[in-house]
């Protein structure tokens, strides 16, 4: 069975390494040609743990995977994997679903006569892979039928994910496209992954769904610690307590600075925003909530560094351990961490920033900052550090060493990660986020 994959971004990319480890012959393709180019060196274009050894596994040795910008090469596989980006529209909270409704009318007019299952893997609004499928028809005649698989990635396990997910979910129409999607990930159920076998609106709905409940857990969390600011109560201990419940789970009950990234903020306003669009909007204005919660996080974190150095961050300079929205990536979309160091430049602030991986892009997105070769340097002569990503390699910085190079003993650990007691003993002012 031939494989192609369509749009090499982040999933595409994975997803492409993926089916090739799996034993498929697979070519990916995409209208970026430098991104086109890296991969078919056998390298990766982003940071992702193991994706550059299948990389250069499969594109070198077993010569299963190869990438191109000529859509025609696609034309003589048995299934596509639609696997291109739906950022939030300009303008509005909504999906932008141009770029895959423009990879939709090319593979349609490519496959016109033929027979093959296309099988989108996007994030979608509800009722996107009903108007795909009947423009397919249209383009290509019934021998092209559509599936929805929906991804559920996290960024760092990809790989992981990708190899041996905790699900499959098939949109189908068709035990014919149901049969496709067996043989295709053939090895991963043998292994025992579960199946979920269901129409296209539940698999474009599960995807949306999961992440609008873990924002909401995850912002649920964040609320709590606000009160335990106030009542001198401890989220951490807190959320150790009532993740016991098997009902509720301890997994993203981590209080701090919030979430980010390219997927989880903008699925969540499109998912409420398509809510309202078919009618079920009033169910769903809590999520607007969810959101505001998150995103007073960060204003949070710039008011407390504010108060550690008596009220005014101009001049002063500040040190800031993370840019990457999430350790092991070195993705900075909508950067929580970023955001904060952003901030406070803007008023007025010498902000230092160094992330093990990220250092790079997030020049490039906030080039108003300085960025440092270490966390040492970047600490060096600081009134205040910030840590805005856990990465483990802050959690072992010795606090007692770092003491030695900074300005003023001053730390915020906006992840609630560190060992308090451990930098309180070595005569740090520590603060985190809910926890006394």
């Amino acid at each position: 069975m031939r494989v192609s994959v369509i749009g090499t971004g982040y999933l595409g990319a994975v997803h492409a390494a993926g089916m090739a480890e799996l034993g498929f012959d697979v070519v990916g393709v995409d209208v970026d040609e430098s991104r086109v180019a890296t991969l078919q060196e056998g390298r990766a274009p982003f940071y992702e743990p193991d994706l550059e050894p299948l990389l250069r596994k499969h594109v070198g040795s077993s010569g299963r995977l190869r990438f191109s910008t000529d859509f025609a090469t696609v034309r003589d596989a048995d299934v596509h994997f639609l696997c291109i980006g739906t950022p939030q529209r300009s303008g509005s909270t909504a999906a932008d679903l141009t770029y895959l409704e423009a990879a939709v009318e090319t593979l349609g007019t490519l496959l016109a006569g033929r027979t093959a299952v296309v099988v989108g893997k996007s994030t979608v609004p509800v009722g996107t892979a009903d108007v795909l499928q009947a423009r397919l028809t249209e383009l290509a005649g019934p021998g092209v039928e559509l599936a929805w698989n929906p991804e559920f990635l996290r960024e760092g396990y990809a790989v992981e994910d990708t190899l041996r997910p905790d699900r499959l979910v098939f949109g189908v129409r068709s035990p014919d496209a149901e049969a496709t999607l067996r043989r295709v990930y053939a090895e991963t159920i043998e292994s025992g992954t579960p199946v979920i076998v269901t129409g296209y609106a539940t698999a474009e709905l599960v995807k949306t769904s999961a992440n609008a409940f873990l924002a909401t857990k995850i912002s649920f969390i964040n609320a709590v610690s606000d009160l335990c600011d106030v009542t001198g109560a401890d989220v951490t201990t807190l959320a150790d307590a009532i993740g016991l419940d098997a009902r509720i789970g301890r997994r993203f009950l981590n209080a701090g600075l919030g979430f980010g990234g390219g997927c989880l903020p903008k699925d969540v306003r499109a998912f409420r925003t398509r809510a309202e669009e078919l009618g079920a909007g009033a169910s769903f204005r809590f999520l607007d909530e969810v959101d505001q919660i998150n995103l007073r996080r960060r204003d949070k974190v710039v008011g407390l560094a504010h108060e550690l150095v008596g009220g005014d961050v101009r001049g002063r300079r500040i040190a800031v351990l993370g840019a990457s929205f999430k350790p092991h990536s070195d993705d900075v979309r909508d950067s929580p961490a970023l955001d904060v160091a952003t901030q406070l430049a803007l008023v007025g602030a010498d902000v230092h920033v160094y992330d093990p991986v990220a250092n790079g892009v997030a020049a490039a997105a906030a080039p108003q900052l300085s960025f440092d070769k270490s966390a040492f340097e970047a600490c060096r002569g600081a009134d205040v550090v910030l840590h805005l990503t856990e990465w483990p390699e802050f959690r072992a910085v010795d606090p007692a060493a770092l003491a030695e190079v900074v300005g003023e003993l001053n730390v915020i650990d906006a992840r609630n990660c560190l060992d308090r007691d451990r930098w309180r003993g070595a005569g740090w002012t520590y603060r985190g986020l809910g926890v006394a």
